[in-house]
């Protein structure tokens, strides 16, 4: 009696694979983060924070009440898509605490001394991050889709995600640069122009990038960032493997 074929084993459930079976070859940071959607949503009130600021000849309150009501659209918008509108609700609530900030001190370029103070906080909590091996990249991905922090117990992802975060932490450092030169510097307008540049176009390519190393990191054969491996379920994997050697601490 004949045996029928032997099925191919199943795909990893959700994983996109490559022609060679691997998975890690056709995933996508942006597609696991939710696609562009929300770098461009975000690009939107300092766009027209911008343009207001440009057309009113630097009128900081014309300009403050464009970029809330950009905010407040991007709010409505993702309701009436049935959608959490977090992040607008959050961007509202910075540019207000920008304007009052500025208008405290009166000084025009003030106004973006809290994205400057938060760039330079998010550039130490993800550079923190890593150190302790608690990667933010990692965090966010495995909160997403699904697999929390069982990724910190397998070493090649956990290694993955920490090389990854590296290109945050560079994100949020040339926006502290350019920030801070432009505001020691008293050029309102130019902070404006380079607000609205290193929002959406930075993000992208962060984004691209940090997908690069994350996924280039990841051995060839390994199931993916939605299947972590612990050492001991690679083991079982391969009954016939050598044992693996203790890692150089250094």
């Amino acid at each position: 009696m004949r045996r029928p074929p032997a099925e191919s084993p199943a795909p990893v459930d959700g994983a996109r694979f490559d022609a060679d079976g691997d998975p890690t070859r056709e995933e996508s940071l942006s597609r696991l983060l939710g696609g562009g959607r929300t770098a461009l949503e975000a690009s939107i009130p300092p766009i027209a924070f911008l343009a207001a600021w440009l057309a009113s000849g630097g009128a900081l309150s014309v300009a403050v009440g464009w970029s809330i009501a950009a905010s407040a659209a991007l709010v409505v918008v993702a309701l009436v898509q049935r959608r959490r509108p977090r992040a607008a609700l959050i961007g509202m609530l910075a540019t207000a605490v920008a304007a009052m900030v500025a208008y405290y001190t009166g000084d025009a370029r003030d106004f973006f001394l809290i994205q400057l103070l938060s760039n330079a906080a998010s550039a130490l909590a993800w550079a923190i991050s890593i150190l302790v091996r608690w990667p933010l990249l990692g965090v966010i991905v495995g909160g997403l889709i699904g697999t929390r922090t069982r990724w910190r117990r397998d070493p090649a992802l956990l290694r993955a995600y920490a090389r990854a975060s590296w290109i945050w932490v560079l994100q949020y450092v040339v926006r502290v640069v350019v920030f801070t030169a432009l505001w020691w510097l008293d050029e309102p307008t130019w902070l404006a122009v380079m607000r609205a540049a290193l929002t959406y176009p930075l993000v992208i390519a962060c984004v691209a990038a940090s997908g690069w190393v994350l996924f280039a990191a990841i051995p060839k054969g390994h199931p993916g960032v939605r299947k972590p491996q612990a050492p001991e379920e690679g083991r079982a994997a391969h009954p016939s493997a050598a044992p693996d050697t203790p890692a150089d601490p250094a």
